[in-house]
């Protein structure tokens, strides 16, 4: 009889602290999402970090992962991106976390991986910027003929209103996403063959035609006119 009394009384606090862990988790839980919206009316970009830390420990989801991510990558913290998500991406993995994960393995150097999330991605969206990830990337993999397949798409595909932002100067800059097509399709045909500057040169005329403040177009083709003018001395 004692035994089943010491049982009972035992059960019966455990319980009573599993409803108290309960009821602990969902008032935490209403206030990290309190938290968390304030901070986005505030756009403290630390705050939410803050906050979806603590909502996915609470209450983890792919949502909160993937958004928490996503964030780390806006602000540039593209290492912790990275932790959260992993290297290696899936057809399954959410548009968000597909772009997050693309754009800082990118910003880290890790180019094969990057391309990989930006194809799975292209594939779900088909949109003419994820296009153009996959021909630079493609390039800078050395997968330039392939490349050439996306470049048709984007200026197939690219709206007149769609601008690209380039950061090779002090002071970044937009060109229309056409013109920034241009200038892989010129870096394309050129591919490192002597024979193909003049083309590649006509190519980069146009894209600056279309945009004239696009510097990396204009180093490009200083690039190949001073490579001609090395050739023809020869």
């Amino acid at each position: 009889m004692k035994k089943e009394i010491i049982f009972g009384c035992f059960l019966l606090i455990t319980l009573n602290f599993g409803w108290l862990q309960a009821q602990d988790n969902a008032a935490l839980l209403s206030h990290y999402e309190k938290f968390y919206r304030q901070m986005q009316l505030q756009n403290d970009v630390g705050g939410m970090i803050n906050a979806l830390t603590h909502l996915n420990v609470i209450s983890p989801s792919v949502e909160r992962r993937d958004t928490l991510a996503y964030i780390y990558m806006n602000s540039e913290q593209h290492v912790q991106a990275i932790s959260i998500l992993g290297l290696n991406s899936s057809a399954e993995d959410s548009d968000v976390a597909l772009s997050a994960r693309a754009i800082s393995l990118k910003n880290l150097g890790d180019n094969q991986r990057a391309l990989n999330a930006f194809q799975l991605l292209f594939d779900k969206n088909q949109s003419p910027f994820t296009a153009y990830e996959v021909a630079d990337l493609k390039i800078l993999t050395g997968n330039t003929q392939a490349a050439m397949q996306d470049v048709e798409f984007g200026l197939s595909n690219a709206s007149d209103e769609m601008n690209y932002a380039f950061f090779e100067r002090q002071q970044p800059y937009q060109v229309p996403l056409k013109a920034a097509f241009m200038h892989l399709k010129a870096l394309i045909t050129f591919n490192g063959n002597n024979e193909n500057i003049d083309e590649a040169v006509v190519i980069f005329d146009e894209a600056i035609k279309i945009a004239p403040n696009f510097n990396l177009a204009s180093l490009s083709r200083q690039a190949l006119l001073e490579r001609k003018a090395q050739n023809d001395a020869q």
